[in-house]
C-alpha cells in the first residue's frame, strides 16, 4: 500500500483555496446514527440531497462516502462542525474533528469545516412548516441538514467570490 499525504482539514474559507475552480463538493451532516449526504453541482451553486447513510463502522461509512465522491467527480468535502451557541466546541464537534482526521487519512480531497450551529433546528422548522410528519422528518432530517450545511457553505463561498470580484 502506497502512503499518501493525508487530506488537509481547514476552516471552509481556507479549504476553498485548495479546491480547483470547478468541481462538486460533498456536504456531510454527521449524526451519531446516520450521516446525511448532499452534493453540489460543479459550479457550486446548488446543493442536492444524495442519501442518508446508516452508520456502521467507520471504514464502511468512509468507503461509501469515497464511492460517492468518485462517482460524482467530487473535489472536496464540507463537514458541518456543530459548534455550541457560545462558540465553544463540545463532544459532537470533537467527534466531527475525529471523523475528519480519519477521513483525511483515506483521501487527498481537502476537507472544509463549516459552522453548522443551527442547521438541524432550521431544517426541522422548515419540514414542520411543510407539514411533514414526524416519522418522515426523522427519515429525511439528516439528508436535509446536509443540504442546508452545503448550501450555506456554497452561498458563503459565492459571497466571497463576489466580494473579491472573481465571479
Amino acid at each position: 500500500m502506497r502512503w499518501i499525504m493525508p487530506a488537509l482539514i481547514l476552516p471552509l474559507i481556507d479549504a476553498a483555496t485548495h479546491w480547483p475552480e470547478r468541481g462538486g463538493l460533498v456536504g456531510l451532516d454527521l449524526g451519531t446514527k446516520t450521516i446525511g449526504v448532499a452534493v453540489s453541482n460543479p459550479d457550486r451553486r446548488l446543493a442536492t440531497g444524495v442519501e442518508t447513510i446508516q452508520r456502521k463502522a467507520f471504514k464502511q461509512d468512509a468507503a461509501r462516502l469515497l464511492a460517492i465522491a468518485t462517482e460524482r467527480k467530487i473535489v472536496g468535502f464540507v463537514l458541518g462542525l456543530p459548534i455550541n451557541m457560545d462558540g465553544s466546541e463540545g463532544p459532537r464537534a470533537q467527534s466531527t474533528r475525529a471523523f475528519a482526521r480519519n477521513l483525511a487519512n483515506l483521501t487527498t480531497l481537502p476537507i472544509g469545516l463549516w459552522d453548522e450551529r443551527l442547521s438541524t433546528a432550521a431544517v426541522e422548522r422548515e419540514l414542520i412548516g411543510m407539514d411533514v410528519s414526524r416519522a418522515k422528518r426523522a427519515e429525511v432530517i439528516d439528508e436535509h441538514a446536509a443540504i442546508f450545511i452545503l448550501q450555506g457553505a456554497l452561498d458563503r463561498l459565492a459571497n466571497l467570490r463576489t466580494a473579491s470580484g472573481n465571479g
